[in-house]
């Protein structure tokens, strides 16, 4: 019998919101989504609004729902039946956006994550960057609007660039220095662009290979969607594979994204919500007395 569950990805900088329809997490179907920015607001305030707009679009009332699973900032969500840990929810989205996916490189706000996993989405390891790293989404929305770019318009800057420098302080701080210097000896907006974002690619490659990640894996989080950072860590996997005319011995990695992969987590946490709702139904129906 299917059930709908909820899942709410409470982020630092958004908050979003999954409502599925599965069979204890099995054939999971998407009924809708929703993101919300916190921007300086309250975070219950966010969550709340966020919730709202995904029952609307899935047209569901808020007592219909097995589970509301929550994950990220755990003391966001006032209304979760329960709590899931980031890692195991990302694993677990991801394994529903890109089923072939053994790896997930969860690329937020604050940091980034990488994530192996086996094909039920258990995790088998993981790695985080450090709280200084110049490789997240906020390090990469503070450059646009120095910049003056729109976030949509990084990753087409980015690509049409022929050109790179790359940043190279993995301090946040020291590397918006280096962005400002690049500016002022005239460097164009794609070439400063495409180095940040080599920059934030080679970090992120290190990362993942050292979890002993290969084959697939899935991108995750806001930075998944932009497209000159996707093609940045394609082209730095791909010179792994050949340098100075040699094949290398590197297990070969293919990144994959989804459109909905600022959403995995949330994804992830319905999911695992109906499937903990289901065990527990299961558990209360055998320790109930027999007439």
């Amino acid at each position: 019998m299917k059930h709908l569950s909820a899942g709410i990805d409470a982020g630092s900088s958004a908050i979003k919101v999954a409502i599925t329809r599965s069979d204890a997490g099995r054939d999971a179907e998407i009924l809708a989504t929703s993101v919300q920015r916190i921007r300086r607001r309250n975070v219950h305030d966010v969550v709340n609004a966020a919730f709202e707009d995904a029952l609307a679009r899935a047209k569901v009332s808020a007592d219909a729902f097995c589970y509301v699973a929550s994950t990220g900032d755990v003391d966001a969500v006032s209304f979760a039946t329960g709590h899931f840990y980031g890692m195991t929810t990302h694993a677990q989205g991801a394994l529903f956006l890109v089923p072939e996916a053994r790896s997930v490189l969860d690329m937020g706000a604050l940091h980034a994550k990488a994530i192996k996993m086996d094909d039920r989405g258990k995790v088998l390891g993981h790695r985080m960057t450090s709280q200084c790293a110049s490789g997240t989404g906020q390090f990469l929305e503070n450059i646009a609007r120095y910049l003056g770019v729109p976030l949509e318009d990084v990753g087409r800057l980015s690509r049409e660039s022929q050109l790179a420098e790359e940043v190279s302080s993995v301090c946040a701080v020291l590397a918006e220095t280096d962005v400002i210097n690049m500016v002022s000896r005239g460097l164009s907006t794609g070439d400063i662009l495409r180095g940040i974002h080599l920059s934030i690619a080679g970090r992120l490659v290190r990362l993942l290979r050292s979890t002993g990640a290969e084959g697939t894996v899935a991108l995750t989080g806001g930075l998944a969607l932009d497209d000159g950072l996707v093609h940045a860590l394609e082209e730095l996997f791909d010179k792994e594979q050949v340098k100075g005319g040699k094949k290398k011995t590197l297990p070969p990695i293919v990144v994959r994204s989804h459109p909905l992969a600022p959403h995995a987590g949330a994804i992830g946490a319905a999911i695992l919500g109906a499937y903990r709702y289901e065990q527990l139904r299961k558990r209360r129906t055998e320790t109930q007395p027999t007439a």
